[in-house]
Protein backbone atom coordinates (compact mmCIF):
# COMPACT_ATOMS: atom_id res chain seq x y z
CA UNK A 1 0.00 0.00 0.00
CA UNK A 2 1.20 3.28 -0.70
CA UNK A 3 2.08 5.36 1.87
CA UNK A 4 0.72 9.06 0.38
CA UNK A 5 -1.85 9.92 2.98
CA UNK A 6 -2.79 13.12 1.21
CA UNK A 7 -4.21 11.63 -1.83
CA UNK A 8 -7.78 10.40 -1.93
CA UNK A 9 -7.01 7.52 -2.81
CA UNK A 10 -5.78 7.28 1.16
CA UNK A 11 -2.56 4.95 -0.03
CA UNK A 12 -4.60 2.78 -2.57
CA UNK A 13 -3.11 4.08 -5.61
CA UNK A 14 -0.62 1.56 -6.06
CA UNK A 15 -3.47 -1.38 -5.19
CA UNK A 16 -5.32 -0.33 -7.45
CA UNK A 17 -2.55 0.09 -10.27
CA UNK A 18 -2.42 -3.70 -9.37
CA UNK A 19 -6.03 -4.78 -9.63
CA UNK A 20 -5.93 -2.70 -12.98
CA UNK A 21 -3.19 -4.62 -13.87
CA UNK A 22 -4.41 -8.31 -13.05
CA UNK A 23 -7.69 -7.04 -15.26
CA UNK A 24 -5.76 -6.54 -18.60
CA UNK A 25 -4.16 -9.99 -17.65
CA UNK A 26 -7.51 -11.81 -17.77
CA UNK A 27 -8.28 -9.87 -21.04
CA UNK A 28 -4.86 -10.49 -22.78
CA UNK A 29 -5.40 -14.46 -21.51
CA UNK A 30 -9.15 -14.59 -23.72
CA UNK A 31 -7.54 -12.89 -26.43
CA UNK A 32 -4.69 -15.33 -26.83
CA UNK A 33 -7.65 -18.03 -25.97
CA UNK A 34 -9.73 -16.95 -28.52
CA UNK A 35 -7.27 -16.40 -31.16
CA UNK A 36 -6.17 -20.00 -30.93
CA UNK A 37 -9.64 -21.22 -30.77
CA UNK A 38 -10.85 -19.29 -33.98
CA UNK A 39 -7.73 -17.22 -35.48
CA UNK A 40 -9.97 -14.27 -34.61
CA UNK A 41 -8.70 -11.46 -32.17
CA UNK A 42 -12.04 -9.46 -30.82
CA UNK A 43 -9.93 -7.26 -28.96
CA UNK A 44 -8.40 -4.25 -31.08
CA UNK A 45 -6.42 -2.93 -28.45
CA UNK A 46 -6.79 -2.21 -24.41
CA UNK A 47 -5.89 0.76 -22.04
CA UNK A 48 -6.26 1.48 -18.40
CA UNK A 49 -6.38 4.34 -16.34
CA UNK A 50 -6.76 5.26 -12.88
CA UNK A 51 -9.04 7.83 -12.31
CA UNK A 52 -7.01 11.43 -12.04
CA UNK A 53 -6.74 12.90 -8.10
CA UNK A 54 -8.52 15.70 -9.58
CA UNK A 55 -11.16 14.23 -11.29
CA UNK A 56 -11.88 11.55 -7.86
CA UNK A 57 -12.26 14.58 -6.07
CA UNK A 58 -14.73 16.72 -8.56
CA UNK A 59 -16.75 13.61 -8.72
CA UNK A 60 -16.76 13.15 -4.88
CA UNK A 61 -18.06 16.95 -4.40
CA UNK A 62 -20.73 16.27 -7.57
CA UNK A 63 -22.43 13.47 -6.19
CA UNK A 64 -22.63 15.29 -2.87
CA UNK A 65 -20.14 12.58 -0.70
CA UNK A 66 -17.82 13.73 1.55
CA UNK A 67 -14.22 13.94 -0.53
CA UNK A 68 -12.73 10.79 1.26
CA UNK A 69 -10.69 7.86 0.42
CA UNK A 70 -13.36 5.40 1.59
CA UNK A 71 -15.91 7.58 -1.22
CA UNK A 72 -13.20 7.15 -3.79
CA UNK A 73 -13.09 3.54 -3.17
CA UNK A 74 -16.69 2.37 -2.25
CA UNK A 75 -19.00 4.79 -3.58
CA UNK A 76 -17.21 5.93 -6.71
CA UNK A 77 -17.04 3.12 -8.84
CA UNK A 78 -14.64 3.75 -11.88
CA UNK A 79 -11.27 4.18 -9.68
CA UNK A 80 -10.26 1.96 -12.49
CA UNK A 81 -10.86 2.60 -15.94
CA UNK A 82 -10.65 -0.02 -18.92
CA UNK A 83 -11.63 0.66 -22.10
CA UNK A 84 -11.92 -2.69 -24.43
CA UNK A 85 -11.77 -1.37 -28.66
CA UNK A 86 -13.21 -3.81 -31.17
CA UNK A 87 -13.25 -3.84 -34.50
CA UNK A 88 -17.10 -5.17 -34.87
CA UNK A 89 -20.47 -5.42 -32.96
CA UNK A 90 -20.24 -8.85 -32.39
CA UNK A 91 -17.06 -8.34 -31.09
CA UNK A 92 -18.16 -5.71 -28.54
CA UNK A 93 -21.35 -8.61 -27.01
CA UNK A 94 -18.60 -11.32 -27.27
CA UNK A 95 -16.12 -9.48 -25.17
CA UNK A 96 -19.18 -8.64 -22.65
CA UNK A 97 -20.01 -12.20 -22.66
CA UNK A 98 -16.70 -13.49 -21.58
CA UNK A 99 -16.08 -10.90 -18.21
CA UNK A 100 -19.32 -12.00 -17.06
CA UNK A 101 -17.22 -15.25 -16.76
CA UNK A 102 -14.49 -14.09 -15.53
CA UNK A 103 -13.43 -15.53 -12.48
CA UNK A 104 -12.92 -13.08 -9.29
CA UNK A 105 -14.79 -10.62 -11.10
CA UNK A 106 -18.45 -9.93 -9.75
CA UNK A 107 -20.63 -7.85 -12.71
CA UNK A 108 -22.41 -5.40 -10.28
CA UNK A 109 -24.09 -3.28 -13.12
CA UNK A 110 -24.43 -2.68 -16.93
CA UNK A 111 -25.71 -0.15 -19.30
CA UNK A 112 -25.90 -0.75 -22.90
CA UNK A 113 -25.01 2.45 -24.56
CA UNK A 114 -24.99 0.66 -28.23
CA UNK A 115 -28.55 -0.27 -28.68
CA UNK A 116 -29.96 2.67 -26.32
CA UNK A 117 -27.48 5.10 -27.04
CA UNK A 118 -27.32 8.59 -24.97
CA UNK A 119 -29.12 11.60 -26.83
CA UNK A 120 -26.21 13.75 -28.09
CA UNK A 121 -25.41 10.41 -30.05
CA UNK A 122 -22.85 8.78 -27.44
CA UNK A 123 -22.10 4.54 -27.85
CA UNK A 124 -20.39 2.18 -25.96
CA UNK A 125 -20.89 -0.47 -23.24
CA UNK A 126 -20.34 -0.19 -19.76
CA UNK A 127 -19.50 -2.72 -16.97
CA UNK A 128 -19.24 -1.86 -13.76
CA UNK A 129 -17.66 -5.03 -11.91
CA UNK A 130 -16.17 -5.53 -8.69
CA UNK A 131 -12.68 -7.62 -8.53
CA UNK A 132 -11.29 -9.72 -5.83
CA UNK A 133 -8.17 -9.02 -4.88
CA UNK A 134 -5.11 -10.62 -2.18
CA UNK A 135 -4.84 -7.20 -1.56
CA UNK A 136 -6.18 -5.85 1.82
CA UNK A 137 -9.16 -3.29 0.78
CA UNK A 138 -9.77 -0.18 2.39
CA UNK A 139 -12.39 -1.67 5.06
CA UNK A 140 -9.86 -4.26 5.89
CA UNK A 141 -11.54 -7.12 3.90
CA UNK A 142 -8.86 -9.80 2.98
CA UNK A 143 -9.45 -11.01 -0.05
CA UNK A 144 -9.92 -7.34 -1.19
CA UNK A 145 -13.08 -5.88 -3.02
CA UNK A 146 -11.92 -3.23 -5.90
CA UNK A 147 -14.43 -1.54 -7.99
CA UNK A 148 -13.33 -1.04 -12.24
CA UNK A 149 -15.49 0.61 -14.94
CA UNK A 150 -14.97 -1.27 -18.09
CA UNK A 151 -16.01 0.33 -21.49
CA UNK A 152 -16.19 -1.58 -24.64
CA UNK A 153 -16.81 0.07 -27.73
CA UNK A 154 -16.20 -0.22 -31.35
CA UNK A 155 -13.23 1.32 -33.62
CA UNK A 156 -15.60 4.22 -34.51
CA UNK A 157 -17.68 4.30 -30.85
CA UNK A 158 -13.85 5.14 -29.63
CA UNK A 159 -13.03 8.04 -32.59
CA UNK A 160 -16.56 9.39 -31.73
CA UNK A 161 -15.96 9.31 -28.16
CA UNK A 162 -12.08 11.54 -28.32
CA UNK A 163 -13.42 13.89 -30.48
CA UNK A 164 -16.75 14.67 -28.17
CA UNK A 165 -14.48 14.62 -25.04
CA UNK A 166 -11.89 17.22 -26.19
CA UNK A 167 -15.55 19.44 -26.96
CA UNK A 168 -16.45 18.98 -23.63
CA UNK A 169 -13.35 19.74 -21.49
CA UNK A 170 -12.68 22.56 -24.44
CA UNK A 171 -12.89 26.19 -23.03
CA UNK A 172 -14.83 29.21 -25.33
CA UNK A 173 -15.20 26.69 -28.53
CA UNK A 174 -17.42 28.82 -31.56
CA UNK A 175 -19.94 27.84 -33.09
CA UNK A 176 -20.86 24.82 -30.35
CA UNK A 177 -24.30 23.92 -30.74
CA UNK A 178 -23.53 23.46 -34.92
CA UNK A 179 -20.43 21.09 -33.75
CA UNK A 180 -22.67 19.26 -31.33
CA UNK A 181 -25.45 18.74 -34.35
CA UNK A 182 -22.65 17.83 -36.53
CA UNK A 183 -21.17 15.19 -33.93
CA UNK A 184 -24.84 13.47 -33.47
CA UNK A 185 -25.48 13.47 -37.30
CA UNK A 186 -21.88 11.28 -36.95
CA UNK A 187 -22.81 9.04 -34.23
CA UNK A 188 -25.85 8.20 -36.43
CA UNK A 189 -23.72 7.26 -39.63
CA UNK A 190 -21.20 5.71 -37.83
CA UNK A 191 -23.56 3.50 -35.71
CA UNK A 192 -25.16 2.52 -39.18
CA UNK A 193 -21.61 1.79 -40.35
CA UNK A 194 -21.01 -0.55 -37.98
CA UNK A 195 -24.34 -2.39 -38.71
CA UNK A 196 -23.36 -2.74 -42.39
CA UNK A 197 -19.83 -3.29 -41.46
CA UNK A 198 -21.45 -6.18 -39.17
CA UNK A 199 -23.42 -7.69 -41.94
CA UNK A 200 -20.30 -7.35 -44.08
CA UNK A 201 -18.19 -9.71 -42.26
CA UNK A 202 -21.06 -12.12 -41.32
CA UNK A 203 -21.48 -12.83 -44.88
CA UNK A 204 -18.04 -13.02 -45.90
CA UNK A 205 -17.83 -15.74 -43.01
CA UNK A 206 -21.19 -17.54 -44.15
CA UNK A 207 -19.87 -17.83 -47.44
CA UNK A 208 -16.43 -19.11 -46.65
Amino acid sequence: MDVNSDSIYGGYAGSLEMVAKSLLDKIEFLRKAEVEKTGHDTVEFVSTRIKSEESMREKCERKGLPVTPLSALTEIHDAIGVRIVCGFLDDVYANVKHIRDFGGVEVINEKDYIRHSKPNGYRSYHMIVRVESPITDILGNKPGKFYAEIQLRTIAMDSWASLEHQLKYKKNVKNQALIVSELKRCADEMASTDVSMQTIRDLIQENS
